[in-house]
């Protein structure tokens, strides 16, 4: 099975999600490191809207710019939201993780295995 989780390796639930795919057999592991790579904007839409959740609930509100930037807002749109995750990285909450089964936010770590 291939995988690909956008990581953080100074999250904590990043890397416990990371040790989970690493310690699964079959596995064929794809890391991306998002903050240094960050997915597109294309990307973004694809893997929230596989993963079954809005933009919304993929942004990462704490340690983030995304109140200053008005993102929490009611009126904000997933377009504005998108746009800004594909400009500033560090607004997507993380690990995402996509598999052949699907895609999940592995808040907690645990989700993951829906997926494997």
């Amino acid at each position: 099975m291939q995988a690909t989780i956008w990581h953080n390796p100074k999250c904590g639930t990043s890397r416990k999600t990371l040790a989970i795919l690493e310690a699964t057999p079959g596995v064929d592991l794809t890391v991306i490191e998002y903050l240094k790579n960050p997915p597109s904007r294309s990307k973004l839409e694809q893997l929230f809207r596989d993963a079954g959740m809005t933009p919304q609930e993929g942004l990462r509100v704490r340690g983030s710019p995304a109140e200053e930037l008005g993102l929490t807002k009611d009126d904000a749109t997933a377009d504005q939201i998108l746009d800004a995750m594909a400009r500033e990285p560090m607004l997507i909450n993380r690990p995402l993780v996509e598999t052949d089964k699907g895609v999940r936010l592995c808040r907690p770590q645990d989700i993951v295995q829906d997926i494997l």
